[in-house]
């Protein structure tokens, strides 16, 4: 059964009653609703899949502003709202992605990642933490999309993977298998980057004793 939430005004939709009547009424406050429920968890998707929060902002608004266009794209006998709007934003952060690649961006911004990486802090716990999630956001970053929106969907949205099926629409098989594999080539990023970052601090110490 859609999941039902009470508005400001006392009505109570579920996301699919919402979006009918955005599509058949341009109700602006069906409209209003979907974006209040829905902002922070595209937010969050897309921060994960481009890697910086004002490019994930940006394109969080290009995803609503898309789903007002394609209204009339949604059809509820095909999937759940959530599954439409899940999808839509990932093809959004993939036009994003290969736009900075042709661009010569991604580069660029894996270098900011590895600058953000901070150097040595007494509060030792802290600064591990804070450099052990540059270094994972940067081996995301490095992986090919259809792997890195798996490992997004599952572990950062805690979806099922028949959820994220239904979502990219495959088989259930597929994304279990694109998870194992993009598992395995992000604990391969992870050691090389690891491996790079105690290089990098060996050298910085044995210049200090020069």
């Amino acid at each position: 059964m859609p999941m039902q939430t009470e508005t400001s005004d006392g009505c109570r939709w579920s996301d699919e009653e919402a979006m009918e009547r955005v599509a058949s009424e341009d109700d602006a406050q069906a409209f209003t609703f979907l974006v209040h429920r829905w902002r922070g968890a595209i937010e969050r998707l897309c921060m994960r899949m481009l890697g910086d929060a004002t490019g994930a902002q940006d394109a969080a608004q290009d995803v609503f502003l898309r789903l007002y266009i394609r209204r009339s794209d949604f059809d509820p006998e095909r999937g759940r709202f959530s599954s439409f709007l899940w999808r839509m934003a990932l093809n959004r952060c993939y036009d994003e992605l290969r736009r900075r690649r042709a661009n010569g961006e991604h580069e660029k911004r894996a270098l900011e990642l590895m600058q953000a990486v901070p150097g040595r802090d007494p509060t030792l716990k802290a600064v591990m933490c804070s450099e052990e999630g540059v270094l994972v956001r940067r081996a995301l970053s490095g992986l090919p999309e259809h792997y890195r929106a798996v490992l997004v969907l599952r572990h950062y949205q805690g979806m099922k993977f028949r959820e994220i099926a239904e979502i990219l629409e495959v088989p259930e098989g597929t994304v279990c298998s694109r998870m194992a594999e993009g598992l395995h080539l992000l604990a391969l990023e992870l050691s090389t980057l690891r491996e790079h970052a105690r290089d990098g601090e060996g050298g910085t110490d044995a210049g200090k004793r020069v």
